[in-house]
């Protein structure tokens, strides 16, 4: 049971730094670290932070060599 709930905050926690990432990308509007007064909360930040970045770049290009993915026609306004 509570390896379960564990397990399900995990995959909460890589989906938001990954949402976080992609908008970062496609916003440049990035979360702020240097608000973070304390430097271990802050490394520890920017490491989740990078992590997401990096689940970012590896499902990005995964669904570049995916035959079941298109690029779409439409331009973005």
């Amino acid at each position: 049971m509570v390896l379960g709930r564990l397990t399900h905050y995990a995959i909460d926690a890589v989906l938001l730094s990954t949402v976080l990432a992609g908008v970062k990308r496609s916003t440049n509007f990035a979360f702020d670290t240097e608000f973070i007064s304390n430097p271990t909360i802050r490394s520890i930040t920017e490491q989740y932070l990078g992590f997401g970045e990096t689940m970012f770049n590896a499902l990005q290009g995964t669904i570049v060599t995916s035959p079941y993915f298109k690029r779409s026609s439409e331009q973005r306004r």
